[in-house]
């Protein structure tokens, strides 16, 4: 793969993609690209048997892991839990010897119904969309990884009718290229509250 610094795989997770106008498109915006792996969790393991040796292998294989979902009940859809909890295990992911995604980056891709005015102390969710992730930072901080702020949309309800998806995809794309192509300040976009309102100082254009 000539170009690819960082290999990406982006681990979907939706549960009825017919009725998805934000996180399928987005998913589906990321195939076909050189050094990009893309999994549809429900797709692959509909019946909730996930296959840990496969998984663990493509966590082997990738520099980066995405996690891209709808937020549900400030958590993930339950695939993507049911997936942690087999696939990060006691001797692979942490422990003495758990050391297989030491320095690997990882990151959420994710869709919010609310309003961003709702994620803040004063708003109706009281969280910050990172504060409500943290249970997923510690998980990249106890297996070692590098965690990045998230790349959200906010008011996924009205964003088709606002015309919100196409910035919000050709966003991600930007991002993504940059993650998979190391023009990215990692250190910066660790400590940010998300990184779609820092592309610009976050992300080293390629030269024209």
């Amino acid at each position: 793969m000539s170009g690819v610094k960082n290999k990406v795989l982006i681990l979907f997770a939706h549960p009825s993609v017919n009725r998805s106008e934000i996180n399928w498109p987005l998913f589906c915006s990321c195939q076909g690209i050189e050094g990009v792996t893309t999994v549809d969790l429900y797709h692959e393991y509909p019946t909730f048997r996930i296959n840990i040796d496969k998984e663990q292998q493509r966590l082997r294989e990738h520099d980066i892991v995405v996690f891209m979902f709808p937020m549900y009940w400030y958590s993930t859809p339950a695939i993507l839990k049911e997936w942690q909890d087999l696939v990060l295990e006691y001797g692979f992911a942490y422990g003495s010897e758990g050391t297989a995604l030491q320095g690997k980056k990882f990151l959420c891709v994710l869709s919010a119904g609310g309003p961003a005015s709702a994620y803040c102390e004063q708003g109706f969710n009281h969280y910050t969309i990172r504060e409500l992730l943290h249970p997923l930072e510690q998980t990249a901080v106890l297996t070692g990884m590098h965690y990045l702020a998230p790349y959200a949309l906010f008011g996924a309800r009205t964003a088709v009718e606002e015309k919100r998806v196409g910035k919000h995809i050709a966003g991600w794309q930007r991002l993504l290229l940059a993650l998979r192509d190391d023009r990215i300040d990692f250190e910066q976009a660790g400590e940010v509250a998300k990184l779609n309102d820092h592309l610009d100082s976050l992300i080293t254009e390629e030269p024209a």
